[in-house]
């Protein structure tokens, strides 16, 4: 057992299961260009994930050539600010795949007769926003599709840059950046990859992240 969890030998565990094991974030990229019908069968395939009321809502920026990485960059790391960067091979991935969402399809889709019923027919109807949910599944399916082609990953967010980016690349406003994604051939893939700040914590063991209610027959009386 590991921090509560059971191991499983590698040669046990199914492929999905040994993607998930084995996808790390990797930062160190070698320049090399990606095959432009592999990453369309990477994004085909990555979008295939759960959406709720098939609205279908995650797509993609695709920036696949050293022009649109070179804007990408400008916009959210600036050369003044690029020489202290940590991770400067990060920025030499042939690809950044950018997980959008548009929110509106939610509402609009739960305007239509199979849906109404739901009573979600406006943004603050839903609790819990599935167009982050849905685009979560989506970025997740590329990550480990990559692990599964042999290819390096690494999520990060837009966050202060979002407005920045959909102007620089003509993003209509309505649409969310969610994540990028950089996909590329690792620099060394023989060598271990540096961690990064967060690696260290240890990962919480699956006894505190189960709830596992009381059935009613085992409860106290009350009263």
């Amino acid at each position: 057992m590991t921090n509560g969890e059971a191991e499983v030998p590698a040669e046990a565990a199914r492929p999905v299961e040994q993607a998930i094991r084995r996808r790390r974030m990797i930062r160190s990229f070698a320049p090399e260009p990606l095959d432009p019908d592999l990453v369309s069968r990477l994004l085909d395939t990555a979008r295939r994930a759960p959406s709720a009321g098939n609205c279908q809502a995650a797509g993609f920026i695709l920036l696949d050539t050293p022009e649109l990485i070179a804007r990408y960059w400008d916009t959210t790391l600036p050369p003044p600010r690029r020489d202290g960067f940590r991770w400067q091979q990060l920025l030499d991935a042939p690809v950044l795949a950018i997980v959008t969402t548009e929110p509106d399809r939610y509402p609009a889709r739960y305007t239509e007769p199979d849906k109404v019923a739901s009573g979600r027919t406006s943004p603050d109807r839903w609790p819990v926003p599935y167009w982050w949910v849905d685009a979560g599944a989506v970025a997740q399916n590329l990550l480990l599709l990559a692990v599964e082609e042999g290819l390096g990953a690494c999520l990060f967010g837009p966050f202060d840059h979002e407005a920045a980016l959909k102007e620089e690349f003509g993003v209509d406003p309505s649409l969310r950046l969610v994540a990028t994604i950089a996909l590329g051939h690792r620099l060394d893939p023989a060598a271990p990859e540096e961690p990064g700040r967060s690696a260290g914590r240890a990962r919480r063991s699956l006894d505190e992240l189960i709830i596992r209610p009381r059935s009613r027959s085992s409860r106290p009386p009350t009263g």
